[in-house]
């Protein structure tokens, strides 16, 4: 690769490169993804020693491989940094490559990530598997995070500031130092809806929210995340972003989900928009209080404006919802389906989890050599329940069951199966 370029002046020379710790990938030198992520974890780990705590490392990457770009997340969190930001930079000037070929990328990811502060390393070690020590992760991270920018009128979305974000690196951060997860995924959502401030789907500590605020009464418009649905997680947060904009009938949110799923990936078990809402959404059936997700959206229009505030003056808004015996409202809500407050939904991901590691169970118990259609979210399940129990050679058994190319490009499974094997290797 880079070292061989140099090989015909090498020659002339008489003096060749070593290149025994050259991080390529290259099948002449016997090194695979697997190898290049190991060089690379041990050259991250090295700025790690160096740098002190609380300062930041930029890394500007440029590959058009999912699996790649997820080896080189991998080593850096695996070396102790937490990533904080990821971006595109567009150069404008290509390389000759990039100006030649088609199959190319255009633009250069850069990656932002800061070693942990001793304060905080010192307080996790103390409270490391608590519920306190998830917070206390929460509260740094989130101080590490820049506020989103305000460029021509136009106001950023930081992905990293969004919930899902900020639990894949709580739960990365536990896991990278060998700690249980205390909480589950629904419980995260609560604390963090407890505890911070959340503007436009993005959180925030007070006093950050106070400069976000200012930006966001000068910006024209709030930019909006592109978002492609190829599989389950992304599908569920495609269906949350439309149904928090407005609740929706099952005969409103088809035809334009069978227009997202058109990428669908492959190995991805196919799943029924219906079995997607009933597992994670919940659905007004025209009895009992109106839902205030709902009423707050009815009360958009004027047609049920009045009706509503009427009914509220009259101090018929409880904790459970609108109580209202009004045909033309219950009508208007009945059969939409709606984002559940973070109680409800607590048990929601209960009933799916459960179902979820039923799945897990048949692919474990799988006696083919490859699962060629599963169910991603399922293994997902599998594996962070196994990491819970311990039960490493289960994730690493499994992990061998599903197709290489799977697995490298799937950030959160990698970094159990490599951690997986990580503790086997310790024991």
């Amino acid at each position: 690769m880079y070292s061989e370029l140099n090989f015909l002046w090498e020659a002339w020379l008489k003096v060749f490169t070593n290149n025994k710790q050259e991080a390529v990938e290259n099948q002449a030198q016997g090194k695979g993804l697997r190898e290049y992520q190991e060089i690379m974890t041990r050259c991250f780990k090295e700025y790690y020693r160096v740098l002190k705590p609380g300062r930041w490392m930029t890394v500007v990457f440029h590959n058009s491989k999912n699996s790649v770009w997820n080896a080189i997340q991998e080593a850096i969190q695996e070396a102790g940094f937490v990533i904080a930001d990821v971006r595109m930079l567009d150069r404008k000037q290509g390389t000759f490559n990039q100006v030649t070929s088609s199959g190319t990328v255009k633009v250069d990811l850069v990656i932002s990530a800061y070693k942990p502060n001793e304060g905080l390393e010192e307080r996790f070690k103390l409270k490391a598997g608590t519920e306190e020590g998830v917070w206390d992760f929460v509260r740094a991270h989130l101080k590490q995070l820049p506020i989103p920018a305000l460029k021509g009128g136009r106001l950023e979305v930081l992905q990293e500031r969004m919930a899902h974000m900020l639990y894949d690196r709580m739960v990365a951060f536990h896991v990278q130092r060998g700690v249980l997860v205390p909480l589950s995924a629904a419980e995260f959502y609560k604390g963090l809806e407890q505890r911070f401030l959340e503007r436009d789907g993005m959180y925030f500590l007070p006093e950050q929210v106070v400069e976000y605020d200012k930006r966001r009464l000068k910006a024209k418009e709030l930019a909006q995340l592109e978002l492609f649905v190829v599989d389950e997680a992304s599908a569920i947060q495609w269906l949350r972003r439309e149904l928090a904009k407005k609740p929706q009938t099952f005969q409103e949110l088809h035809p334009e989900f069978i227009k997202q799923i058109g990428g669908w990936h492959r190995h991805e078990k196919p799943l029924e928009l219906k079995e997607l809402l009933a597992q994670n959404f919940l659905c007004y059936e025209g009895k009992g209080p109106i839902p205030a997700q709902i009423v707050s959206w009815l009360k958009c229009s004027e047609k049920y404006r009045d009706k509503i505030k009427k009914l509220e003056d009259e101090g018929r808004m409880t904790a459970m919802g609108l109580e209202t015996d009004d045909p033309e409202l219950i009508a208007a809500a009945k059969d939409r389906w709606y984002v559940p407050d973070p109680n409800k939904a607590a048990d929601l991901e209960k009933l799916r989890e459960k179902a979820l590691l039923k799945e897990f169970e048949e692919y474990r118990n799988f006696t083919g050599r490859r699962l060629k259609v599963f169910r991603l979210e399922a293994v997902r399940a599998g594996f962070r329940k196994a990491w819970q129990e311990r039960d490493y050679q289960t994730i690493i058994e499994v992990a061998r069951k599903i197709p290489e190319s799977v697995l490298q490009e799937d950030p959160k499974l990698l970094m159990w199966y490599d951690q997986a094997l990580t503790r086997v290797g310790e024991e």
